[in-house]
């Protein structure tokens, strides 16, 4: 049975007697957050579907590919690590502005990448810089929303990532067909630096930002007072909630991972997809998982304003998320190129819905001072597993001759498992002591 605690129960009851406030100023900064999670993807994904191009020029295999995107998860996993610390310590203003910058110039440098070895050290580089989008975005989300809002608002921006994956298969193969592989990594690279300029021109805390109204100040700050006492990792280490959260990144995140570097590959190798033709499976994928993102964070959301606790409302969506990905289990078994998409796509969709409620998850038991490092460990948590994952799937393909039958089995199934050890944890979603 799902049940929340007292204390989460109040916070509800008082959250909700606060009035629709005048202003709209928070959803600029919602907008904001979606198009820097757009950028970290369309960097983020260009390797995936360039992957069978640069496997003929450059002569790398299963396993090489797989130490290149491993390279990117090692360094995402530390970047992880330290970016929730740093942006809890320096703000998000100058934390989400240094992560930006340094990944798009990291992703401009894969332009200057001829090897493995060269390919390895640009995407080291990219992994430092992109840890630090989703804990910035998470404690912005944490300063600038009341918590009934933040699984919608964490849904919208996390639809980011969907739009990117969205663009960058129209975008990539159009540059890299008329211009080069190079000046695809180039272009992209760049959109970062616009993005930059914007952040720091709109950003300030609510508290002190002119082009904010007071009833819309108040109400974001409708939750009840928090303290501001910074919390030492000590503290935060044996507790059980920020266990349950890494360790439900660590068995999904790997998952969308694995669609992020190797759909392209999937598809070349079981339809005969090539670059020229990539551009259709790959948008309906994404454009699936874009709605499940928002659909995702808005479900709960909508069963917590209809009286739920956040825990049955956080969890019954995650339950039902996790069911819609138990279908692609099936996705090697069919000839039919547009079945297999519509499975991926159900699951990409249920993975993002998911994403959205398990990182609402992180401020639903922690208090704002603590969010960046809960959701940077859980990242780590999740990269950590995405490296194990990869190096037993490359081998497996190395292996069996690129059969990817086992691996949406065991993508099938993470979830629920991943849902189970959860509750387990985290039986009420309740807030740990933290012996303030």
């Amino acid at each position: 049975m799902l049940l929340n605690s007292p204390a989460s129960a109040s916070e509800d009851a008082h959250s909700s007697n606060i009035p629709a406030p005048k202003g709209n100023y928070r959803w600029i900064i919602c907008a904001l957050l979606f198009f820097a999670t757009t950028i970290n993807y369309l960097d983020r994904q260009i390797l995936g579907i360039l992957a069978p191009v640069l496997e003929k020029q450059i002569g790398w295999s299963e396993v090489e590919y797989g130490n290149i995107v491993i390279a990117f998860q090692a360094a995402y996993a530390v970047g992880l690590l330290v970016a929730g610390g740093l942006m809890d310590k320096v703000g998000t203003r100058l934390g989400y502005a240094a992560a930006i910058g340094i990944w798009s110039v990291a992703a401009m440098g894969h332009a200057l990448a001829h090897s493995v070895s060269t390919f390895s050290i640009a995407r080291f580089v990219l992994g430092l810089g992109e840890a630090g989008n989703f804990p910035a975005a998470i404690k912005t989300v944490a300063e600038w929303f009341p918590k009934r809002d933040r699984a919608l608002v964490t849904g919208i921006f996390n639809g980011g990532s969907n739009v990117g994956a969205i663009v960058a298969p129209i975008v990539v193969p159009w540059l890299t067909l008329n211009y080069g592989w190079d000046k695809a990594f180039l272009i992209t690279g760049a959109i970062g630096f616009v993005w930059l300029a914007l952040w720091l021109l709109v950003y300030r805390r609510p508290e002190v930002h002119p082009s904010l109204s007071a009833s819309e100040l108040a109400y974001i700050r409708s939750d009840p007072p928090e303290e501001t006492t910074k919390i030492p990792w000590l503290r935060l280490l044996p507790q059980r909630q920020l266990w349950a959260f890494a360790i439900g990144k660590m068995l999904t995140d790997p998952v969308w991972w694995f669609y992020l570097y190797w759909l392209g590959k999937f598809l070349d190798k079981n339809y005969g997809i090539k670059l020229s033709q990539i551009s259709l499976p790959l948008v309906v994928i994404y454009l699936v998982a874009d709605f499940g993102s928002v659909g995702g964070g808005w479900l709960s959301s909508f069963f917590i304003k209809r009286g739920w606790t956040v825990n049955k409302g956080r969890k019954t969506a995650m339950l039902l998320c996790a069911l819609c990905v138990v279908p692609v289990s099936f996705a090697t078994i069919t000839t039919n190129l547009w079945v297999a998409v519509a499975l991926i796509s159900l699951a990409a969709a249920a993975h993002q819905g998911w994403s959205a409620n398990i990182f609402t998850m992180a401020s639903d038991m922690y208090p704002r001072r603590a969010v960046g490092s809960v959701v940077g460990f859980g990242g780590m948590a999740g990269s950590l597993g995405s490296i194990a994952f990869t190096w037993v799937a490359t081998h497996l393909l190395e292996i069996n001759g690129s059969n990817y039958t086992p691996i949406f089995i065991v993508c099938g199934f993470a979830y629920l498992t991943a849902l189970a050890i959860i509750h387990i944890l985290a039986p009420k979603l309740e807030s740990p002591n933290l012996g303030d």
